[in-house]
């Protein structure tokens, strides 16, 4: 028996790559009901559409709602019966949030904080809310927005722990192969047009990893979190230009051309920073970084002998394994838009 039996998930921008990846993981096992929560009615006229032709017997599973989490009351009306949530509503693409930063602010960490509130007051059991790796050290508006969103994340989880049984977490991840804001599929479209790649900074590094890593990170968040928990997935990274090179491996090389960083690019991803590496546990694919469980009290707190604030270095896409072009197409290779688009 597994914890979803019989459960309602409702998955926060559901029509999104993660959504169609939960989907995928769960439609098909004893879980009772998956809640799509989103605000593109055509998206979910699409998914239930491709639904019913591809899984008729299950597609009755999945219920459909048109809503905002910037609009609390359109959250709480999801909110009735719900025992799970993944919150993954997010405004991602670095350079519209560098313009647009208060709508960066209004979906990721005002629409958080409503999901969060609806889900306490409902009585919803577990909450795991998605986050970035440009959360970490952030210096453009989507990471920085990202960052108060951990933030909204722990306070909600503190006093969700303190009011009753709802735990509340977070999970890090680097770049999701061919997601939303990826640019692989928009080199594939590159080449396919005949035209060069086009890259920002070869030497450029992030991680990568695919939606089903993605899912397995956020459902073994979902075991074993504690209130106010950050779960990291370990991954491995690539230059930017060795990615390049890697998908006209697989679709024909049509040469690489250099356009210079976009607004508010980094050189490399931090997933942990050194602060949260001094206190992080190695628990095998993850890194688990415990809430501080203190109070504003802190003369209640004492430490003896040396007192450590950072570790030597943080984890990043530059000082993790990086992959060659070889081992980069393999990776590739893993990622379902990348097989379908081979067939």
């Amino acid at each position: 028996m597994s914890l979803f039996q019989n459960a309602t998930l409702l998955v926060t921008g559901g029509t999104g790559s993660f959504g169609n990846a939960v989907i995928r993981h769960f439609l098909k096992t004893d879980i009772g009901e998956i809640r799509i929560f989103s605000r593109d009615e055509k998206k979910q006229d699409d998914m239930r559409h491709d639904l019913q032709a591809r899984d008729p017997e299950y597609a009755s599973k999945v219920r459909f709602y048109i809503g905002d989490v910037r609009n609390i009351r359109s959250v709480e009306d999801a909110m009735p019966g719900v025992d799970y949530i993944f919150h993954a509503a997010a405004l991602k693409q670095v350079p519209s949030c560098e313009f647009f930063p208060m709508e960066a602010v209004q979906t990721n960490v005002e629409g958080t904080d409503h999901v969060l509130h609806a889900a306490i007051e409902a009585g919803v059991k577990r909450i795991v809310c998605l986050s970035t790796d440009k959360a970490a050290y952030p210096i453009n508006a989507m990471g920085t927005s990202k960052a108060m969103m951990e933030h909204v994340v722990q306070a909600n989880a503190r006093v969700a722990a303190e009011r009753g049984d709802t735990v509340i977490c977070c999970t890090r991840y680097g770049n999701v192969m061919c997601s939303r804001g990826s640019v692989i599929p928009l080199f594939i479209d590159q080449i396919r047009a005949g035209s060069p790649v086009t890259v920002t900074n070869p030497d450029m590094t992030r991680f990568l990893m695919n939606l089903d890593e993605a899912v397995e990170l956020v459902q073994f968040a979902f075991t074993h979190a504690s209130p106010g928990d950050l779960f990291i997935q370990k991954a491995d990274a690539a230059s930017i230009g060795v990615l390049a090179k890697a998908v006209q491996r697989l679709f024909g090389d049509t040469g690489i051309r250099t356009i210079g960083t976009r607004h508010g690019e980094k050189l490399y991803e931090t997933l942990m920073t050194r602060e949260e590496r001094l206190r992080a546990v190695d628990m095998g694919h993850y890194y688990r970084v415990a809430a501080d469980g203190r109070d504003l009290n802190y003369d209640k707190y004492f430490v003896e002998g040396q007192v450590l604030t950072e570790s030597d270095e943080a984890y990043t896409s530059h000082n993790t394994t990086l992959l060659d072009v070889d081992e980069t197409v393999k990776k590739l290779l893993t990622a379902e838009y990348v097989q379908r688009q081979l067939a």
